[in-house]
């Protein structure tokens, strides 16, 4: 099924990816990253060659350390980034579905209750619509996060301790957002089984280890915020509210050609689907027993997203924003909405598990029925993809120096995603680029920005001087186009730019102080 909702990827998965979107050129570039800095000097993981001389640059963005440790093998073996990049894609798929699989068949006895849950659980409208992040189709550990926390509460055994913790902490390695999300999902689930929590302490020592384990990974995140600042404002906040219209919005084919599409106008995809709307209300009124529970996580789950996907337009956000632990780092708040779509998918599987219990001779043939249906309503392959182009040979000249480079065009401020394609190139060689790109930008850089912007002009080469740049590359068309031909014409009469080579309409320049 992961193969069937991302294809044609399977069907070259080193020559065609989603690389005409820069997120996408990031996130290869980081699980690259990643790879390469494990074995080579992990204490500086944080310390990523891009932005250079800016510190701890990884945490600008996700550092996505669980799916680039699944991914680092292949890389290490010689995978291209591109390659590995497509193949934890469809991984992401997989393990998601097969972990809701699992935790449903445990909670609930039924295969196909749980097959229903697990195919809407990972293959939702939300997921199906974000191929160029990889860090969202990763939420493998959610469930086994929700199984432990009902094996803490009904039997507090060390084990399902270890579990909550190991999960939880997976869970938050995949994704920052994913952090955020699960915490909050707990806390629901601990509010409306507040009788069930005597005595707390294995919940504390799972909470003490997730915080040991994490805080080696936080850390970094809170010296960017202390001096740069990472919180997102309020203002920033409204421009990603999710609306009514959002849990309308689907890429399923059948749904966005018969209706969706008129809803759609690049909002968040977070419809849950006809089938597992109907077999999720059949949950709500049919549960009983231990399974009623569950049911009341999932719907705290469901609540909880879709009141912080509202953002700033739920009453009484801004106070939230401003006081609950984690919140204020988030900027795409519509992205809760995936909770809305994880609540559903077990509500569906416990619908599935009522219908079951009525024990129909035809009933193996209802259920097939209904898998079907959640995979016809979901499906949108062929997905559209773009040809891999390769990373031009000329950096091939950068491998095993000691360099620190710089690129021109320099992008910056509104234009700063186009250094995405320098960012991929960086995989070729890793050592410092001044350029960058990713979720965050400090200010120093879009100063750093304003001055490269006059390159090559002297303002330009003190930058690239007290950046300890080695040498230049200078894309030949995108900078005519943007600066003019008696700025490129000047950069081979600055004295300090020493021209090496050009390959592919890029230049080579070694940066010398005169």
């Amino acid at each position: 099924m992961a193969v069937l909702h991302s294809w044609p990827l399977a069907s070259n998965p080193s020559g065609l990816a989603r690389l005409d979107n820069h997120d996408a050129e990031l996130n290869t570039w980081t699980i690259a990253w990643v790879a390469h800095a494990l074995p080579t000097n992990p204490l500086r993981l944080f310390e990523a060659p891009i932005f250079h001389p800016e510190q701890h640059s990884l945490a600008f963005s996700e550092h996505m350390f669980v799916p680039s440790l699944l991914g680092a093998p292949l890389l290490w073996a010689g995978a291209s980034p591109v390659l590995v990049y497509n193949l934890l894609i469809i991984l992401g798929f997989a393990l998601s579905g097969f972990s809701m699989w699992w935790v449903m068949v445990r909670w609930t006895g039924s295969h196909w209750a749980a097959l229903v849950a697990g195919l809407a659980y990972a293959f939702n409208a939300h997921g199906l619509t974000r191929f160029v992040h990889l860090q969202a189709l990763h939420v493998e550990f959610f469930p086994l996060v929700l199984y432990a926390f009902d094996r803490v509460l009904a039997e507090r055994r060390r084990q399902d301790v270890v579990l909550l913790a190991g999960a939880f902490v997976l869970q938050a390695l995949c994704s920052n957002y994913l952090l955020v999300f699960t915490t909050y999902a707990l806390i629901a689930c601990a509010i409306v089984r507040w009788n069930e929590l005597r005595p707390i302490r294995p919940l504390l020592i799972s909470g003490l280890i997730v915080v040991l384990l994490l805080a080696p990974f936080l850390w970094p995140y809170y010296q960017v915020d202390q001096e740069h600042g990472l919180a997102r404002s309020v203002d920033v906040v409204t421009q990603y509210n999710a609306g009514w219209r959002d849990y309308l919005v689907t890429g399923g084919r059948l749904h966005y050609a018969w209706w969706s599409h008129t809803f759609y106008e690049g909002r968040t995809a977070l419809f849950p689907g006809l089938t597992v709307s109907v077999l999720a209300m059949i949950a709500l009124v049919a549960g009983r027993g231990r399974g009623r529970a569950r049911v009341r996580m999932a719907c705290a789950t469901a609540v909880v997203g879709a009141a912080f996907s509202l953002g700033t337009a739920l009453p009484g956000y801004q106070a939230l924003h401003d006081w609950l632990p984690l919140l204020s780092g988030l900027r795409n708040v519509a992205r809760w909405g995936w909770l809305v779509l994880a609540g559903a998918a077990i509500l569906a599987g416990f619908g599935v598990a009522a219908l079951e219990r009525q024990r129909r001779p035809v009933w193996t043939g209802v259920s097939f029925a209904l898998c079907m249906l959640i995979t016809v309503e979901a499906i949108r392959t062929p997905v559209g993809y773009t040809p891999v182009r390769p990373i031009p040979a000329i950096y091939d000249r950068l491998v095993g120096q000691l360099v620190v480079v710089a690129e021109f065009p320099f992008y910056s401020g509104a234009s700063v995603s186009q250094n995405g394609p320098y960012v991929l190139a960086n995989t070729r060689y890793f050592r410092p680029l001044l350029n960058g790109y990713s979720g965050f930008h400090p200010e120093s850089f879009m100063e750093r920005g304003r001055a490269l912007g006059a390159f090559p002009g002297e303002r330009a080469l003190a930058e690239l001087e007290d950046a300890s740049v080695t040498h230049v590359l200078v894309h030949v068309n995108a900078f005519r186009s943007l600066s003019g031909d008696a700025a490129l014409h000047a950069i081979d009469t600055a004295p300090s730019l020493e021209f090496i080579t050009e390959e592919d309409g890029i230049r080579l320049y070694r940066f010398r102080v005169p």
